[in-house]
């Protein structure tokens, strides 16, 4: 090849022309070499991303279950595909509710062989800082750098076998049960009441004055508080009633970790979400549960027994469980796992009594898939992320109100509204149609682990004594009563039906509201003061008495336009004595 010579002084000059140009691009030369090596980094970080090592084993694990010993917790699992890349190993690591990823952590709790089925058993550590009862574990693969997990998270399923309270439960001898003003205890005894229900504010246990000691941790609550609980329960279920509590979440400056994280103060909400998804707001939550679960054992008569808890109230409907917009798997994630917390509370500490989540009757009804959700939505949603994690012994706690609840023949809803139907997307349910939503707890899927159906209680319902266009209407409302009870007393999987209201409430009063067994004194707005008794009140004494139930409700034969009772009630429980 030829080549070209210069001569010196065309080189020099050469020299200085490239010297000049390359000064003055020397900036932009700078800013280009900058960006090229972001460039190339970001190219490298993406390749490494891609060839990042994606293990082919998966995992499951099939059962968790506290030893018969009480001291271990033994976890079943299985694993298959291709453990290539891995060590040949599945690690079981603990995880806290709170806790969503392994990260760099190395503590594994147990390792076996990959691929196949076997089982590990760790201890259990109850009572102490190290306690597992509330933990969750996963399965993980290690790389040689990294323990990647191969399964989703599995809680333990049988906290009660560590109850020291290992009591039956006490089933009442009927269904009858009613809201009741404490100062009204001896009419709620004339009434024969089997059921009672009352609220209990979550975060107004905290404060001062009682001194609790749980997994290693001491906790101060409220002990006036506590002391005006214990006058009302032990004055219930020292006459003999189920009492069924309902843990609300208030909102409460002073207790900001009850609230579920990033939740903000609403005016449209009552109630807010339980908060188990960081450590503050579980530990607190866990805490509060197991003294409430422990002080209400029945072991002192003077503190009195609870025997059914309902996590909040309206689940379906943010108004009572607010954490703020969002999808229905997020929202039902972010409640069961506060739900597991206080479900593991109680039942490790009384092994018979029952949980539930409430539900209004906005079956498939007024969803906007962001602050409402359909009832059916949230039980299947619920229940297909605890047949994931852990099945739990949860019940339902169901309100069927009258659709609107301004007028009590609720025979009549499904012709003056459209939203009922008899299958299993019926936009509302109510007593209406309320074989439809024992019909659908009856199906295997929704079963106990233990092929029982779940337990469902009718919590609060009740009918109106005056109707917007009639004035007042006592005879309709008893009637509507009479048909619901036995509508309820004659299905098999419904264990209590709770009415509203023992005396009519003047703030419900004003807008028409009655849902009484009495008329309230109207001149006391800010007291609940009973002044007459309604036609209802001595139907709702009588209707589960054999001798006098029949007698009691014949005047609502010719109201809701029957000859017999067994023609509209399905396996009519007093069909035998009907003429």
């Amino acid at each position: 090849m030829k080549r070209t010579k210069f001569k010196g002084g065309k080189i020099l000059a050469l020299a200085a022309a490239l010297l000049c140009s390359t000064a003055s691009l020397g900036s932009t030369y700078a800013y280009a070499d900058t960006a090229q090596d972001q460039a190339a980094q970001a190219a490298a970080q993406a390749q490494a991303a891609e060839q990042a090592f994606v293990p082919a084993v998966s995992g499951q694990i099939t059962s968790c279950k506290i030893t018969g010993d009480k001291q271990n917790i033994e976890i079943g699992f299985n694993s298959s595909g291709d453990a290539a890349g891995t060590d040949g190993k599945i690690y079981i690591f603990e995880m806290q509710p709170f806790e969503d990823e392994i990260g760099s952590r190395r503590d594994y709790a147990a390792s076996a062989a990959a691929l196949g089925s076997t089982s590990v058993t760790i201890p259990l550590n109850l009572g102490t800082p190290q306690d597992r009862l509330y933990s969750r574990f996963m399965l993980a693969v290690y790389d040689g750098a990294d323990f990647l997990p191969v399964s989703k998270p599995h809680y333990i399923t049988n906290p009660e076998i560590v109850a020291k309270n290992q009591e039956a439960f006490k089933d009442p001898l009927t269904k009858k049960g009613l809201n009741i003003e404490i100062d009204m205890l001896s009419d709620a005894f004339d009434l024969g009441v089997k059921h009672v229900t009352t609220n209990i504010a979550f975060s107004q246990i905290m404060g001062t004055g009682i001194t609790y000691n749980y997994d290693g941790v001491t906790y101060n609550f409220n002990k006036a508080v506590v002391d005006a609980y214990d006058e009302t329960i032990s004055a219930l279920s020292g006459k003999g009633m189920t009492v069924t509590v309902i843990l609300l979440n208030d909102w409460n400056p002073n207790t900001p970790d009850l609230i579920y994280p990033g939740t903000q103060k609403s005016s449209n909400a009552f109630y807010y979400m339980f908060n188990a998804q960081t450590e503050n707001g579980f530990e607190q939550t866990k805490a509060i549960a197991s003294f409430l679960a422990d002080h209400y054992s029945g072991k002192n008569p003077n503190y009195g027994k609870v025997s059914n808890w309902i996590i909040g109230n309206e689940i379906n409907n943010q108004q009572w469980n607010y954490m703020g917009s969002t999808d229905l798997t997020t929202y039902v994630k972010a409640y069961q796992k506060a739900f597991r917390v206080i479900y593991t509370a109680i039942k490790s500490t009384n092994a018979n009594d029952r949980v539930y989540f409430s539900l209004d009757y906005n079956w498939m009804n007024e969803i906007d898939g962001k602050l409402k959700y359909g009832g059916k939505q949230i039980v299947d949603s619920f229940n297909s992320i605890a047949n994931t994690e852990g099945q739990m012994e949860w019940g339902l706690a169901y309100h069927p109100y009258p659709c609107p609840m301004t007028e009590p023949e609720f025979w009549d809803d499904p012709q003056s509204t459209g939203l009922f139907t008899n299958d299993f997307n019926s936009p509302v349910i109510n007593f209406a149609n309320l074989n439809v939503l024992t019909d659908y707890f009856v199906q295997e899927t929704l079963r106990t682990p233990s092929g029982h159906v779940r337990h469902i209680i009718l919590t609060e319902q009740g009918f109106t004594s005056y109707s917007p266009t009639r004035g007042n209407i006592p005879e309709i409302q008893a009637a509507a009563y009479a048909y619901s009870y036995y509508l309820v007393d004659s299905n098999p999987y419904i264990d209590a039906y709770t009415v509203s209201r023992q005396v009519d409430a003047p703030s419900e009063a004003k807008d028409g509201l009655k849902f009484g067994l009495w008329e309230c004194d109207m001149n006391q707005p800010n007291l609940i003061v009973a002044t007459k008794r309604k036609k209802i009140w001595q139907v709702f004494r009588d209707i589960d008495k054999k001798n006098a139930t029949l007698e009691a409700t014949e005047f609502a034969k010719p109201i809701i336009g029957i000859s017999k009772w067994s023609d509209v009630v399905p396996d009519f429980k007093w069909r035998n004595l009907e003429n």
